[in-house]
């Protein structure tokens, strides 16, 4: 057995040893089925108005009940899965395609005016409200799932970058990345081959805390009209939907309230087990 095969397999065991790990990633995963389900399969159409069967409670025909236009609950969550997913992947996409080089370029610049601009423009982003941002953005530019990926995205990217840079500045005095540098390389490759490799885990872990962050911010805009728009189901639209019917059928809030719930706390125990399971010490200690 050879040594990578070896450390795979400790690490297989470490995470099947963690709780939060265990736990957070079965509960993610049961939404990302949904999500991948919902594009060759879903028990009705989930556009499809059926006002003879509008507002029924959960029943063996329709698991999660219909909603005020007799639209079945449990087809929309799926479809609403694949929204709220997509738009998150999209977005945390976005920000670590642009925040990680920004952030090893400041870093690779340290203390130049180019490390100065980059550092204060990730401050003037942080200055507004993540969500105030993307509601700000996607009223100029129109609702819609695009609209709503730029706006998320656009915070994710000081997020990573600031990330990134912190995380560099403590490696650029290792005896390693000296070495690099007397053999003759420069700046830019030493952050791809040294750097980058050496942060992938935190990026990893960040990135799952996004990806939650983001579901919810996607979810906020979709509640105020913002974000995917009808008949495209949004687990969003649909608490917006549920608001004057609540005490009427209940049922068109609770599921895609815990299908949110579910989701982000999974995510956030996945994203737990992740950093517990890349840090030395902890990893020494189990």
């Amino acid at each position: 057995m050879s040594i990578a095969q070896s450390t795979e397999r400790s690490f297989l065991r470490m995470a099947l040893g963690h709780p939060a790990f265990v736990i957070g990633f079965v509960l993610s995963a049961f939404f990302i089925v949904l999500a991948l389900i919902s594009f060759v399969w879903t028990p009705f159409d989930p556009t499809k108005l059926s006002i003879p069967t509008k507002l029924q409670t959960p029943s063996l025909q329709h698991w999660f009940g219909t909603d005020h236009f007799g639209r079945d609950m449990f087809s929309m969550i799926m479809v609403g899965a694949r929204v709220s997913i997509a738009v998150a992947f999209v977005a945390v996409g976005i920000g670590m395609i642009l925040g990680v080089p920004l952030g090893l370029y400041a870093a690779a610049r340290r203390g130049s005016l180019v490390d100065e601009i980059i550092m204060r423009g990730n401050d003037l982003v942080f200055a507004f409200p993540s969500l105030l941002l993307a509601i700000m953005i996607t009223a100029v530019f129109g609702p819609g799932a695009i609209n709503a990926i730029i706006a998320i995205g656009i915070f994710n990217v000081p997020v990573f970058a600031r990330l990134s840079r912190g995380a560099a500045l403590s490696l650029w005095t290792r005896d390693f990345i000296l070495a690099a540098r007397v053999a003759g390389k420069g700046a830019t490759r030493i952050s791809a081959e040294h750097i980058l490799p050496n942060i992938a885990n935190l990026l990893i872990v960040q990135g799952t805390i996004q990806f939650s962050l983001a579901i919810l911010a996607e979810a906020a805009l979709a509640y105020v009209g913002l974000g995917a728009q009808p008949p495209l189901p949004s687990w969003g639209r649909m608490l917006a939907d549920a608001q004057t019917l609540i005490s009427l059928a209940p049922h068109m809030a609770l599921f895609p309230g815990f299908a949110i719930i579910i989701t982000v706390l999974g995510l956030n125990l996945m994203g737990d087990g992740l950093r517990d399971l890349f840090d030395p010490k902890l990893r020494r200690e189990r």
